[in-house]
């Protein structure tokens, strides 16, 4: 039995053997076009993992005739770098392109990543990063403006099948294993094709018939891909709100599942949620808030898993509910005005008058002590009475100018 783990036995050698990534392998598709004219590009592939990154970065390394150094970075150096410069030179001498690859280039510190610059720029090294992080954040800007991000996407199920029916294949197991158990592998990988490859030889190595059963044994209950600090987490709490947002209860629902059973701060949840109900429902249902903020309370109180039922509750109240954004766009507004006139003064007539000197000076003129007292005039300063702020569809706004 072969020591080299299957999923490194079963690393795509060509771009045409890579599975699930049509959106860049293809006729006209970005990385098939950078192989078609033999020039090599600086790339970032973002991606989650097992998706293909680190086998791509090889397969383009291949086609260039390129020497291949890879790095990652959470145990690289300086002193790595330095090595790899050096190798660069030799290589440049002899006519021969460098492409360093450096797996989780986030983990690389703005001086590390300024490191590789001027030998990028000089073309010394073709530069090729991988990240599971969003390179917006996590890269230097001059890293970025002289690569090109390449989205590499989670493998979807079937592509997932794929790889496990190739690999099946190449081990000589179809009669070994069950659809079930590779169907039930595929469901556990979340995407990651070297995930469900380890999955596969796990169970392999456990029994000489592979069904659901054995896989369940030798694999266990898996932890969702969820990281509360990174792109997970902010891509499934983005995807819930827009899901309340355009009124898809089947959707909040899921995303709120998903949440909760990655281990998300069901506070943080309910912070978002009352959030929403200002924020998008507002004077279509004014109980929105109070629901919301019931929410949040109860959730201190209960704590989870039963707070995943009033989670729901709210949640399924908020999605269904009409929506209305009139205060949100007055407030911003608002700000807007406000900001580029904090320098005028308050019309004297909006201000105290506690003397009688600055009664005199028409402090307070004309105003009454009593409830809805209002004067037919702008209660705005001079400088921005022709702002409408507040914009409300079912009230004619107050004209300003009006004598």
């Amino acid at each position: 039995m072969s020591r080299v783990p299957l999923a490194e036995r079963m690393r795509p050698q060509k771009l045409d053997e890579v599975i699930g990534q049509d959106a860049i392998i293809g006729k006209g598709k970005i990385l098939t076009e950078i192989v078609k004219k033999a020039e090599p590009v600086n790339l970032i592939f973002w991606g989650p993992p097992g998706t293909g990154k680190t086998t791509l970065a090889r397969i383009l390394a291949k086609e260039f005739q390129a020497d291949f150094v890879e790095l990652s970075a959470v145990t690289a150096k300086k002193a790595d770098i330095e090595t790899v410069v050096e190798r660069a030179k030799v290589n440049w001498n002899l006519k021969t392109r460098t492409v360093l690859f450096v797996d989780e280039i986030h983990r690389f510190n703005k001086a590390q990543q300024d490191a590789f610059l001027p030998h990028v720029e000089s073309g010394l090294i073709i530069l090729i990063g991988a990240t599971t992080e969003n390179p917006s954040f996590e890269v230097i800007s001059p890293l970025i403006s002289r690569s090109r991000v390449v989205i590499v996407s989670a493998l979807k199920k079937p592509d997932i099948m794929k790889v496990l029916e190739r690999a099946v294949k190449a081990e000589k197991a179809e009669k070994r294993v069950t659809p079930e158990a590779l169907e039930y592998i595929a469901d556990l990988s979340a995407g990651d094709a070297r995930s469900a490859l380890g999955d596969l030889e796990l169970s392999l190595s456990l029994a000489k018939k592979v069904d659901k059963s054995v896989v369940e044994t030798a694999v266990g209950k898996k932890m969702p891909l969820y990281d509360k600090s990174g792109d997970y987490h902010y891509d499934n709490i983005s995807a819930f709100i827009k899901s309340m947002r355009g009124s898809d209860v089947d959707a909040t629902l899921y995303y709120l599942a998903r949440m909760v059973a990655s281990g998300e701060d069901p506070k943080f949840i309910a912070r978002r949620m009352v959030i929403f109900a200002s924020e998008d429902i507002g004077l279509a249902g004014n109980g929105a808030l109070n629901l919301a903020v019931s929410c949040f309370e109860a959730i201190e109180r209960v704590g989870m898993p039963e707070g995943g039922i009033i989670l729901s509750h709210v949640a399924v109240v908020l999605a269904k509910a009409k929506k209305n954004r009139d205060t949100y766009n007055g407030w911003a507004r608002a700000q807007a005005v406000a900001e580029k006139s904090m320098g005028c003064p308050v019309p004297t007539w909006l201000r105290n008058a506690p003397t009688k000197l600055m009664k005199d000076l028409g402090f307070g003129e004309g105003q009454k002590w009593e409830a809805g007292f209002h004067l037919d005039k702008s209660y705005l300063p001079d400088e921005v009475a022709h702002e409408k702020i507040f914009q409300d569809p079912d009230q004619k706004p107050y004209d300003h100018n009006a004598k």
